[in-house]
């Protein structure tokens, strides 16, 4: 089973109800992450998520902690300092936006095989984490399947 870092995009399309195929299909991915692999996000992701659902789309702010609340059944990575001076360095080496590399930095924490991202530069690999692109369908389909053996451990129960 691998680990699987979802970014923020990937959250809040999973409720945005103007852009229906892709709260669709973001929906479907995070279902087969729950099902099948271990999903991992940060603090700078929930927060993240926070402000965009009820700023840009205008959620109801209780609906959306209500939503961060099921977040608990997925493994959380804190923004520490260690971890931040870890994206200093992954933002001066790789020349990516100090946030991109804070999103790396907690994958790599994470021991996670994959990021997917619409934001960050898919097929790219950042300290042994691949970025994957979700929303285009051969890089969906391959970081999505489940290593040789490996049956789902459990079902993690996270409303959207």
């Amino acid at each position: 089973m691998s680990k699987i870092f979802i970014d923020t995009n990937l959250l809040v399309y999973s409720i945005d109800q103007k852009e229906l195929e892709k709260k669709n299909q973001a929906r479907h991915i995070l279902r087969r992450i729950i099902d099948v692999h271990q999903p991992v996000i940060s603090t700078q992701v929930i927060k993240e998520f926070y402000v965009a659902a009820t700023t840009k789309l205008r959620a109801e702010h209780l609906i959306v902690k209500n939503i961060i609340h099921n977040f608990r059944n997925m493994e959380v990575v804190n923004s520490d300092l260690e971890l931040i001076e870890r994206a200093i360095d992954i933002s001066v080496v790789s020349q990516l936006s100090f946030w991109d590399s804070l999103i790396i930095a907690a994958a790599e924490k994470a021991n996670c095989e994959f990021v997917f991202s619409e934001g960050l530069n898919a097929g790219q690999t950042y300290r042994g984490v691949v970025v994957t692109d979700p929303f285009v369908k051969d890089d969906f389909q391959k970081s999505l399947q489940p290593a040789s053996g490996n049956r789902p451990l459990r079902r993690l129960n996270v409303c959207l």
